[in-house]
């Protein structure tokens, strides 16, 4: 039941995981440095603090009984998966929110899902759940690798130049590297582990106590988006677009914190929820559910529309190899 329960919670998530970038694309008076600040300090420190102060008796007298030891794995691994944070919209902004999704969420779910059980589980390794993650392994790169090609065709179809190609080679290589690193706020959950157990030995409700590790990882994830987007309004001089239309911009950024922040931590009850195999399997499961609802709004902005039918033809090829690679990690879980 318990099992049941944690992955309807990761399915309802990723959904609301997936929609986070749509309202950032209805900005239309600030720089993207702008909006994503905004959102980042909504989502990363503003919003989380609130919630610890509620749920979490004398925060501060909580986390300064914390070794730094136990601290110091979760603030690591947050600030990794920040740098990833900061990449991702750029990936987004050079190849679109499908592709971005596609790549991201791939290697980031497999990576995810393989070293929290080559860590906590090795001997699962050479059985069954070490063969999922291999045969996951072969479809999420073939996948990858259509999918890559198609959006090359959706590039040449719309007659890209030279310079659109190179824009197109960065953003893959963007995507690239931050499916990598965004698997670290996997990480950073799962070995901030000894933090939600020390609050659930103070009488903290276990759906609670994960707020007490999310904090910390979110915190540490804030420092590289605080540093990349200062350096761009230093270098833009776009910090006084602020002052533009501040009600509606803000809100975009408020709305979009809200579904991201919320599927994240949606995500943390229902692994908690699923038990055993929630941090691996759960988020092979959660990245599935993200991947196809973002596609699904890649489409309907439009991003493929100029695409030729066999660019939109391989496209879904790729996606479903991708979905598959990710269903099969989620599938394993029901039978074992």
């Amino acid at each position: 039941m318990h099992s049941s329960l944690g992955l309807a919670i990761i399915v309802f998530s990723g959904g609301l995981i997936a929609s986070f970038a749509a309202p950032m694309k209805l900005s239309r008076a600030w720089n993207w440095e702008n909006t994503w600040l905004a959102y980042a300090t909504l989502a990363l420190v503003v919003i989380p603090l609130v919630l610890v102060v509620w749920a979490i008796p004398h925060p501060i007298a909580f986390y300064a009984g914390i070794p730094l030891s136990t601290l110091l794995p979760p603030l690591l691994f947050g600030f990794g998966w920040g740098i990833a944070q900061v990449t991702f919209g750029l990936s987004i902004a050079r190849a679109g929110m499908a592709m971005a999704f596609a790549i991201v969420v791939g290697l980031s779910s497999l990576l995810g899902s393989a070293i929290p059980l080559a860590v906590f589980h090795p001997g699962d390794m050479a059985s069954r759940p070490g063969a999922v993650l291999l045969a996951s392994a072969v479809l999420l790169f073939a996948g990858l690798a259509v999918y890559v090609d198609a959006d090359r065709k959706r590039g040449l179809s719309a007659g890209g130049t030279a310079s659109t190609r190179d824009v197109f080679l960065s953003g893959v290589l963007l995507c690239i590297f931050t499916g990598c690193f965004g698997s670290m706020i996997n990480m950073g959950f799962v070995f901030g582990g000894g933090i939600a157990q020390q609050a659930v030995r103070q009488g903290i409700p276990a759906g609670s106590a994960t707020l007490s590790v999310w904090a910390v990882v979110l915190a540490a994830g804030y420092l590289p988006n605080l540093g990349y987007t200062l350096f761009l309004m230093r270098k833009n001089h776009s910090i006084g677009l602020f002052r533009r239309s501040i009600a509606r911009e803000s809100l975009l950024a408020f709305v979009a914190a809200c579904l991201w922040l919320f599927g994240m931590l949606g995500y943390g009850v229902g692994a908690s929820e699923m038990g055993k195999y929630g941090n691996s399997i759960g988020f092979a499961v959660f990245m599935a559910v993200m991947l196809v609802w973002s596609s699904v709004l890649g489409l309907i902005a439009g991003e493929w529309k100029s695409a030729s039918s066999i660019a939109q033809m391989r496209m879904r090829a790729g996606l479903a190899l991708i979905i598959v690679s990710m269903l099969v990690l989620g599938i394993s879980t029901l039978v074992h």
